[in-house]
């Protein structure tokens, strides 16, 4: 497989300085400016006073150089603001246009491209954040994952996809990478291959995703991302963008079954094709030992190592005070083989530790999330995002606060997800609850509201999108939560339990907000 020298995209930063200053300097409009950026992994910021920049960490894995690399830029260009995304990387924000220019050059340097970040192009690879580590999973799918994410950069220059490309990895039918409703995904399998699921996403009509193959060995997952970049380029609606995502194929083809028809044909191309697109990879090995020293509770995940650990760490609302995550990079600098993962529901996990080593990043990660519901996923929200409807963030703390001072015990809410537009990039529509920006008219005038979803599941096998139920003003819902959580303790049990012994309480409980 031909590989790309991250130095190579250094040629094309004059481009993206030249409209940047354009933009800035008032000759080109925010949205001209957005479609030329987003193939640097940079948008402008609502307002147009900053950027952010998307560095892309394949697989979801944070290496100690990726982590120094980003602590540097983070104190050399006084970086405020830093964001885990869904679709795992590490957004910075509030830049101005010297510091993007900076950071995205000197990132390559440190093998991070933001090449392909936003736009029509392949985006980060996805992958399960613990493969490799966790117990029970069905095999590491981390190389392969990498080794797609490799290969996918190599489309970004080739021609033109109508919209972008979504590919995860699985290693467990947790599903946490959603792999059954992306537009590709891997699911693994107890015998060490790989299901393949084509066209799935969320958003505006979301769809499961179909599955076009079994039983297919992980060293010839080339062959069919290759075949799903045909299909998208044949199939995909290059003149309407609201319908240029792969899961309109699906209606294209005349239905999943047309669609798997379609993908194939695709795929039986690329095999008669000759290219060599064979894989070879081996999973990495953990060698170190335990120290002896035994470590539990709620943020910390026993590894399949023996004596190792994982400590979660969740800033609230995927937003990590900046200092801590720089003191979190000096820290993980001096373990031997410890390094952070991000998963798909903005936490991040810091792996490969010893009893006492966890002891510490305990300590020194300590004021995020405390409870399941404060580890609840939010975009990054209207205030900054140009396309935002409503402050997603600002809600999602807001619960955070009246849930703490309601002094709700941990289990009584679930995780929620928030979406400050239908673009989905909360993921409101695979959570127990979600919740979508949206307006609700109050005296004739449209106030600040989100439209509340219910019963989203993404476990392979039980894959559901949530319900939508109607609309809740913005100022409500902290307190609908609090009732709710207040509701669910009383009753003894945790949330699930809860809801499954009385699936239609909570939507009883809801009618008065919803009014």
């Amino acid at each position: 497989m031909k590989t790309m020298d991250p130095q190579s995209w250094k040629q094309d930063l004059p481009a993206f300085r030249e409209k940047t200053e354009a933009f800035y300097g008032g000759a080109l409009d925010k949205a001209a400016y957005k479609g030329f950026s987003g193939l640097y992994g940079s948008y402008a910021q609502k307002g147009g006073k900053a950027n952010m920049l998307r560095l892309r960490m394949t697989a979801g894995r944070v290496t100690k150089e990726k982590m120094a690399f980003t602590a540097g830029a983070i104190r050399k260009y006084g970086v405020s603001r830093a964001h885990f995304t869904t679709c795992q990387t590490i957004q910075l924000h509030d830049l101005q246009p010297k510091a993007v220019y900076g950071i995205m050059e000197e990132a390559l340097d440190a093998g991070i491209v933001t090449m392909g970040g936003g736009g029509d192009f392949p985006r980060n690879v996805m992958c399960s954040p613990l493969s490799g580590v966790e117990q029970g999973e069905y095999f590491d799918v981390l190389p392969w994952a990498e080794a797609a994410a490799e290969y996918l950069m190599g489309f970004i220059k080739a021609e033109k996809m109508p919209r972008k490309l979504k590919v995860g990895f699985s290693n467990s039918p947790a599903n946490v990478t959603h792999v059954t409703y992306r537009d590709l995904g891997f699911a693994a399998r107890p015998d060490g291959r790989f299901d393949v699921y084509s066209a799935g996403g969320l958003g505006n009509n979301p769809r499961l995703g179909v599955k076009v193959a079994e039983g297919v060995e992980p060293g010839k997952i080339l062959y069919y991302i290759k075949a799903m970049w045909l299909t998208f380029r044949t199939y995909g609606n290059y003149e309407n963008r609201g319908k240029a995502r792969t899961r309109y194929m699906q209606d294209v083809c005349g239905g999943p079954e047309g669609y798997a028809k379609a993908y194939n044909e695709k795929l039986a191309e690329v095999l008669a094709s000759g290219e060599d697109l064979e894989l070879s990879v081996e999973p990495r090995t953990v060698d170190k030992a335990g120290d002896g020293v035994t470590v539990a509770g709620p943020r910390v995940i026993p590894q399949k190592q023996p004596g190792l650990y994982t400590v979660v760490w969740h800033p609230i609302g995927g937003q990590p005070d900046v200092q801590t995550l720089c003191a979190v990079s000096d820290a993980l600098a001096k373990i031997p083989e410890a390094e952070m993962r991000l998963g798909p529901d903005e936490t991040a996990f810091l792996i490969n530790l010893t009893g006492g080593e966890a002891e510490k990043l305990l300590a020194l990660t300590a004021g995020g999330a405390e409870t399941v519901f404060e580890s609840s996923v939010s975009c990054i929200g209207g205030t900054t995002c140009q396309v935002g409807t409503r402050d997603s963030q600002g809600l999602l703390h807001a619960c955070v606060a009246a849930v703490r001072e309601a002094k709700l015990p941990d289990g009584a809410l679930p995780r929620v997800h928030i979406s400050g537009c239908p673009s989905s990039c909360g993921t409101h529509q695979t959570g127990a609850m979600g919740f979508r920006g949206a307006s609700k008219l109050v005296d004739g005038k449209p106030q600040p509201a989100f439209t509340f979803f219910l019963g989203g599941e993404e476990r392979q096998g039980e894959e559901t999108m949530g319900r939508e139920l109607g609309v809740m003003l913005e100022e409500k819902i902290p307190a609908f939560l609090v009732e709710l959580g207040r509701t669910v303790a009383a009753s003894g049990m945790d949330f699930s339990a809860w809801y499954q012994a009385e699936p239609d309480a909570l939507e009883r409980l809801a009618v008065d907000y919803l009014a």
